[in-house]
């Protein structure tokens, strides 16, 4: 599947932005600027992106608790989204969600989850209400491999199969579940595989390459729209952190991150592809990272000076009225 100069040019700013947004709230976190947790997703933007690259903003995905990635490459405002990490009232979910539950239905981001494979069930409500409207949109859910063990994914999956569901699970193999890792934790060692037994198609794809998951996400959302029930795509991939900001991360050695980041970067990936195919220049990539660095930047500078939510503020959001 050839894409076009400027669909190439979107995937490698999306990447360089989800990159760009992750370092800077790291950066900023650890100075003491942002409250709660941060749970980082550098080293995983070719998934990302090379899923929503497939989607509208009809179509609906459910995200994890490291959603911002998800976030970005699903359209939701960069602005806004860190303006909402910082807690000020502006931001996406008026400051009151933060970095684990921004959200966006405008964009089809149904949440970022801090449950542990809260997003496959969700998803699979969305495809339902997708398949009685027959709107022809797709729901996507986004698991780890952490959460791929969850029972409530395993009945999501048997229940999407049973009512022949557009649904796409996605399971982002990054390795370990929290510190834990996918070897010891998965007992078939195969989470496609295991999908599979469901009755549902399902393929494991390069989660470093963002034209392996492109491709292999469009075919699932086409045999989604196409009526023919739901996919499964596990994404093997390295995230480059700790489970959160400021993991020690003793279960990893210092070698394997080294190598991890040196290796198996897909902005790098991505660069060496197009580059050498000459699709794009390195020109060009570098004009996309110097406007994404100001980007960031700029949210970082007007989140700062955003306003916090008042005391008058506290009963509202916090029931839905129909």
């Amino acid at each position: 599947m050839q894409l076009e100069r400027s669909q190439l040019v979107k995937a490698y700013r999306l990447m360089r932005t989800i990159r760009a947004f992750e370092e800077r709230v790291f950066t900023e976190f650890e100075a003491g600027n942002i409250p709660g947790f941060v749970h980082l997703y550098s080293g995983q933007e070719a998934s990302a992106v090379g899923v929503c690259m497939n989607l509208s903003d009809a179509d609906r995905i459910g995200s994890t608790h490291r959603g911002h990635g998800h976030c970005i490459a699903k359209g939701v405002d960069v602005r806004g989204m860190m303006h909402e990490i910082y807690g000020r009232r502006d931001g996406v979910c008026t400051g009151k969600g933060g970095s684990m539950h921004i959200a966006d239905f405008d964009k089809g981001m149904i949440g970022a989850n801090a449950i542990v494979g809260g997003a496959p069930p969700l998803a699979v409500g969305a495809a339902l209400a997708a398949k009685t409207k027959g709107d022809g949109s797709v729901a996507v859910s986004f698991t780890g491999d952490g959460g791929s063990n969850q029972g409530t994914v395993f009945e999501s999956m048997n229940l999407a199969v049973v009512l022949q569901l557009p649904v796409i699970f996605i399971f982002e193999n990054n390795g370990f579940g929290e510190g834990t890792g996918h070897d010891y934790a998965v007992g078939s060692k195969d989470i496609a595989g295991r999908a599979a037994a469901f009755g549902m198609p399902a393929v494991r794809v390069d989660g470093r390459d963002f034209f392996a998951v492109n491709e292999a996400v469009a075919e699932a959302v086409e045999h989604a729209r196409a009526g023919k029930g739901p996919y499964t795509v596990e994404v093997t991939c390295k995230r480059f952190g700790g489970h959160f900001a400021g993991d020690a991360m003793l279960y990893r050695t210092a070698e394997e991150r080294e190598r991890t980041i040196r290796d198996d970067d897909p902005l790098k990936i991505f660069r060496a592809k197009v580059v050498g195919a000459a699709l794009l220049t390195a020109e060009q990539l570098d004009e996309v990272d110097s406007e994404v660095a100001a980007l960031i930047d700029d949210c970082v500078r007007t989140a700062s000076e955003a306003s916090f939510p008042t005391a008058a503020d506290l009963e509202k959001d916090v029931y839905v009225k129909y």
